[in-house]
């Protein structure tokens, strides 16, 4: 019995190609070897399948029954393993029924999952999109430990395993409810900067699938020495904005999002006080996916579709 551990499988090229031509020299030429290395490969071959494997008839090499035997199976394992190496194959959308789990916050189902469910529907109408949850405690664990396939996430240092690309970058807008009564008061309209008295001074709604009391906008505020007063958070965007909405908390949200929400949810937008650092949003993903065509396929079109969302700072 052949020890696989050992065995050489590049001597089966060579079976292949002396069953393919009966000759050594025609065998040679078709491997790009020298009729010596390919005898010496039919002796090793010999000695590990302890078979004559061809004799000479005339000007031919004849193979034994058990070589001729190894022909039609050999000759399709190798052709099956040479379609293996090549690599994926061209990926059609429209015939796909890839399967993806994609993470990020209820941003995206505003902002990405409208515009990609229209677009699946025409390009790829039988692949599955889910949109799920972060888990707040370790995002980029959310690859392996909850098998998503994508998440959209604030740029962060990755480690090595992760892939990434960076989506858009998104400035901050303040939004209160229409007729806001301490807006009206001070005369400030929509569209203006809200004084930073008053906007500290106001209570604010923030976003937060951990629970904590600061963001990036109490960074801002701490580069001018001043502090917000964050009387509520919420995991999730869009129950900010019902919550500004309904009270006269004030919240600071993404312009492209804040503007997509505010004729919904009767609100209305202005300039916060002190400039806030835009964010930036990347896609990370396992590296092992970079060369997948459907998962490629995937990304590009999500890069599309945000593109619209994309500002410069």
């Amino acid at each position: 019995m052949v020890n696989l551990s050992t065995f050489d499988l590049n001597l089966l090229k060579v079976l292949d190609a002396v069953l393919r031509e009966g000759s050594t020299v025609r065998a040679g030429e078709r491997l790009g070897l020298s009729q010596p290395a390919v005898s010496a490969a039919l002796a090793r071959l010999r000695t590990a399948l302890e078979d004559e494997l061809f004799f000479r008839k005339g000007q031919h090499l004849e193979p034994t029954a058990f070589a001729a035997s190894l022909e039609a199976p050999l000759r399709d394992h190798l052709e099956a393993l040479s379609v293996l190496l090549k690599g994926p194959q061209t990926f059609r959308p429209e015939t796909s029924t890839a399967s993806f789990r994609i993470s990020g916050s209820d941003y995206f189902a505003e902002m990405l999952m409208p515009g990609l469910a229209a677009h699946l529907a025409h390009t790829a109408p039988s692949m599955l999109v889910h949109l799920v949850d972060l888990v707040p405690d370790n995002y980029i664990n959310t690859l392996e430990e909850y098998q998503v396939d994508l998440a959209m996430i604030l740029a962060a240092p990755l480690p090595e395993w992760v892939q990434s690309m960076e989506m858009f970058t998104s400035s901050f807008c303040v939004v209160a409810r229409r007729n806001h009564p301490r807006l009206q008061r001070a005369g400030i309209a929509p569209g203006e900067a809200i004084p930073i008295d008053l906007f500290c001074d106001l209570g604010h709604v923030l976003f937060s699938p951990q629970g904590q009391r600061s963001a990036m906008g109490d960074a801002a505020l701490a580069r001018v020495g001043r502090k917000r007063r964050v009387a509520m958070t919420l995991p999730v965007f869009g129950g900010v904005c019902r919550a500004v909405s309904g009270s006269d908390l004030i919240a600071l949200l993404p312009t492209q999002f804040a503007r997509r929400m505010a004729p919904i949810s009767d609100l209305e937008i202005y300039l916060p006080p002190m400039p806030v650092d835009p964010a930036r949003i990347i896609m990370v993903w396992n590296r092992k996916m970079t060369s997948d065509p459907p998962h490629a396929w995937l990304r590009d079109q999500i890069i599309d579709i945000l593109a619209s969302v994309h500002e410069d700072p």
